[in-house]
């Protein structure tokens, strides 16, 4: 499909730079089928059935943002995926300013050495020491906010704790799954309360969520690679829920992707491990999820297509309308929206 067709225009000031306080008085735009309404994520138990299952993604966002020098060179970095155990991949600002062999510091007694790049400009850069790479970016790092939000304010303090959600255990992410930012504990007691089952997976979100679209085809677009796992206890649970007619709701879209990688072509979930660069455009067959928790994503994105394919996108492109018109807050400070196709 033509990128084109996912394109609309939205005001900045629809631009959420914090979140709603408190989390869950976010605003929720609920997408069933075809119709539209408003409520509130914290009605999102009331919407939901005895028996659902919601999917969570436990990533946790490290500190992945680094500000560096190459001799009198300024260059940032920003981590994006672990290649390994004192490796990673990053992007680059200023990335001609850095060659295979250069070493940047980022202050702190933090180092790493420029090793290579790979087709799409990130570099390769190994850490200097024996410290868990870990403690190096407690040290030297910072909340690596998207682009739309850190080109609009610095990152602060309560970033730390915002843009972390309330079910992060495992690092490894650069980006956090937003949509899961919404909740709070009186929604997990809502929650159980009504009998909604909750589940987890894991997938670190890379910077590459973040990467624009920048051919004129969908077909042409190369999806980064993110790494995941569901293990086979979750994997038979979310399997006996849908079995038992249980609806299972992805909270946000990298559990989404996730599940998908690991269903088979008759919906029954295996267990996964490793790099899933899974893209989901309309046309696509979903396989295992039943509805999406999500945020409202940026035009000609990837999470558009996706949303798109699982609601259709004429009636994304009337709920996205709806949604600029009714000044809901976008992207990942912003509001929310339900897709129960």
């Amino acid at each position: 499909m033509k990128v084109d067709h996912f394109d609309f225009d939205l005001p900045t000031d629809r631009i959420a730079l914090r979140p709603a306080r408190p989390r869950d008085a976010a605003r929720m735009l609920v997408v069933e089928g075809t119709r539209l309404s408003n409520r509130r994520v914290a009605d999102l138990a009331d919407l939901l059935r005895p028996g659902d299952v919601l999917v969570f993604n436990d990533t946790r966002v490290i500190p992945a943002q680094l500000d560096g020098t190459r001799g009198e060179a300024k260059v940032g970095v920003t981590l994006h995926k672990r290649a390994g155990l004192r490796s990673w991949w990053a992007f680059v600002r200023n990335a001609k300013r850095v060659r295979d062999g250069d070493v940047v510091e980022f202050g702190h007694g933090v180092s790493a050495l420029a090793v290579e790049r790979d087709g799409s400009g990130a570099i390769r850069f190994d850490f200097a020491g024996d410290e868990p790479v870990e403690l190096l970016l407690e040290r030297a790092g910072h909340m690596p906010l998207p682009p739309y939000i850190a080109s609009k304010r610095p990152t602060d303090a309560t970033d730390a704790v915002d843009y972390q959600t309330m079910f992060a255990r495992h690092a490894g992410a650069v980006a956090a799954p937003t949509a899961a930012l919404h909740f709070t504990d009186a929604m997990i007691a809502a929650l159980d309360a009504r009998g909604v089952l909750r589940e987890t997976l894991t997938l670190h979100v890379g910077a590459g969520t973040f990467l624009p679209v920048k051919v004129d085809d969908t077909t042409d677009h190369r999806m980064h690679a993110e790494w995941g796992r569901i293990d086979g206890a979750t994997a038979d649970r979310l399997n006996d829920v849908r079995a038992a007619g249980g609806r299972l709701i992805a909270v946000g879209t990298t559990s989404l992707r996730l599940i998908e990688s690991a269903a088979r072509a008759d919906g029954r979930i295996e267990p996964f491990e490793g790099d899933t660069a899974i893209f989901i455009t309309p046309g696509y067959a979903f396989r295992a999820i039943d509805g999406l928790m999500t945020n409202f994503h940026l035009p000609r994105s990837t999470l558009f297509m996706l949303v798109s394919a699982l609601m259709g996108l004429d009636t994304m492109q009337a709920a996205y309308a709806h949604a600029i018109a009714e000044r809901y807050r976008f992207y990942s400070y912003g509001d929310a929206s339900l897709l129960l196709p």
